[in-house]
């Protein structure tokens, strides 16, 4: 399976943006579906986009306009651009691999925790 590694978080304050990065260790882009979680204090992961293989993308509507989701084929990378955050964005962010042709075959990155705070 692919590995991930995230990297990216950190503190900024509200209306501020942060860039999310996942590395995977080989080609994500011909079998792999790719996407970005997220989980807070007292509530379940959620899904917070997604990225296929066609580059075909969805978002949350908790995030739609204000995040995008994007990968880099050279460097094998993901990215999850966040705008215009606010503190509901708090969490820890997990980037999330599947590989198409093998059913069950996810990959999980460690998580990069991202706080949004004045």
């Amino acid at each position: 399976q692919v590995q991930l590694a995230e990297s990216g978080g950190g503190l900024v304050q509200p209306g501020g943006s942060l860039r999310l990065s996942c590395a995977a260790s080989g080609s994500i882009f011909n079998f792999y579906d790719m996407g970005w979680y997220r989980q807070a204090p007292v509530k379940q992961r959620e899904l917070v986009a997604t990225i296929t293989s066609g580059d075909s993308t969805n978002y949350a509507d908790s995030v739609k306009g204000r995040f995008t989701i994007s990968r880099d084929s050279v460097e094998n990378t993901v990215y999850l651009q966040m705008n215009n955050l606010n503190a509901d964005d708090t969490a820890v962010y997990y980037c999330h691999a599947h590989f198409l042709l093998r059913p069950g075959a996810d990959s999980w990155g460690q998580g990069t925790q991202v706080t949004v705070s004045s």
